[in-house]
């Protein structure tokens, strides 16, 4: 009896609270990964990304993401003994052009690269011709299209791009904050 190749451990899935990008949380089933994005109502330019760990039962500062008005978006990455320093966010996430997409780098070499497909984010490494997606968003789903969801919203991430998780969340937060600022077309007119 021939046994072969393993079959390659399945996805995380991380499934949000809300369809919100400012207040919502991201955690698997087992809550092996459980991330809370939180923007308190005293700093409402402020969004923090806090990562719990349930086995150390401690909550850690990930990132930070500052969005002054009439100013360029920042981010910030602690670790769990200090701050980072403030980096512009088109630095982190250098844009594509004008489309939604955008590339960015992990600590290992290893560059990622957001673009859209149907409509959702799907990152790819960049050096892949291919393009398979190893994080894909899929938007939630309602009952007939307008009762109740019948599923949350997840970002479905391989195994082999956990070790960036936490760069894969903060760069998802600011393309899907750009995708939804895209749509948003207001014209002022005086009178």
């Amino acid at each position: 009896m021939s046994r072969g190749a393993p079959k390659p451990p399945p996805p995380h899935k991380l499934t949000f609270a809300t369809n919100s990008v400012r207040n919502t949380t991201f955690a698997e089933d087992n809550n092996k990964f459980y991330y809370e994005i939180v923007t308190r109502f005293w700093h409402p330019h402020l969004t923090k990304i806090n990562k719990y760990d349930y086995e150390a039962r401690v909550v850690n500062c990930v990132a930070e993401i500052e969005d002054q008005p009439q100013k360029d978006v920042k981010v910030r990455f602690n670790t769990p003994d200090a701050e980072g320093e403030w980096a512009r966010a088109c630095d982190f996430v250098r844009s594509d052009s004008t489309a939604v997409g955008g590339t960015f780098s992990h600590e290992d070499g290893t560059e990622f690269r957001w673009k859209t497909h149907n409509r959702c984010l799907q990152l790819v490494k960049s050096d892949d011709e291919e393009e398979v997606p190893v994080a894909e968003y899929h938007p939630y789903k309602r009952h007939f299209g307008v009762w109740r969801m019948s599923q949350r919203a997840f970002l479905e991430v391989k195994p082999e791009a956990s070790a960036a998780l936490d760069k894969i969340i903060v760069s998802y937060l600011l393309m899907e904050r750009r995708r939804r600022q895209s749509k948003i077309r207001v014209k002022l007119e005086t009178n």
